[in-house]
């Protein structure tokens, strides 16, 4: 499990590509710190697997349905990456749950800075747009972040200078892929309310009429 709290900026050094998949090479000197086989580490908010480390790189593969399903698939050598390790049991849950499995991808569509913050739009894929509601937690390419404004096919965040500073949200372009995760607690409530209502002698029961039990 992650929290949403990237750790640092790194960068994509090599791409192999294989039947199916692609082999990433990353560098990232505070997540390879003590970083063995089968360790876990997002990039972009997406959970990979450490195959190989050695200095401060590791590898990575990337299967088929990833690449095709986040925006991992347009990464190439240069590219810059935020980068999480999983949160220890008993650590500070920074952020929100974060599963390091995106739901789907959106495209920033418009920047708005200001002095101390900047404002960005960002596209909400069809299906997605149930799971945000304004002032509820996202993660936008592994960032875990708070929703300004909450409409049908778009949603805003607002991010702080470190933010911009320290994230790969601080150099994305109108046009640029983003990897989306919305909140796991609220995908869950939305299947126990559908299982309720549609269990054998149970009258349906909507979302509305739940909230107010």
């Amino acid at each position: 499990m992650f929290t949403g709290i990237v750790e640092e900026l790194g960068e994509i050094t090599a791409v192999e590509n294989l039947p199916d998949a692609s082999r990433f090479r990353l560098r990232g000197p505070v997540v390879t710190e003590g970083a063995k086989h089968g360790d876990s580490i997002a990039v972009n908010g997406v959970c990979l697997t450490v195959v190989e480390h050695e200095g401060e790189e590791f590898t990575a593969d990337v299967m088929a349905e990833t690449l095709n399903r986040s925006s991992l698939g347009a990464l190439t050598v240069g590219s810059r990456v935020n980068l999480e390790r999983p949160t220890a049991v008993g650590a500070r849950l920074g952020g929100h749950i974060v599963q390091g499995h995106v739901d789907g991808t959106g495209e920033i569509v418009a920047r708005e800075p200001s002095e101390n913050w900047e404002l960005v739009k960002v596209s909400l894929p069809a299906g997605l747009s149930r799971y945000v509601v304004e002032k509820g937690s996202i993660t936008v390419d592994g960032v875990s972040l708070t929703v300004v404004e909450a409409g049908r096919d778009f949603f805003t965040i607002s991010l702080i200078p470190t933010t911009l500073a320290l994230t790969t949200l601080g150099i994305k372009q109108p046009g640029d892929p983003v990897n989306l995760e919305v909140d796991i607690i609220a995908k869950y409530v939305e299947r126990l309310i559908g299982d309720r209502a549609h269990a054998p002698g149970q009258e349906a029961v909507t979302p509305a009429q739940e909230a107010t039990k």
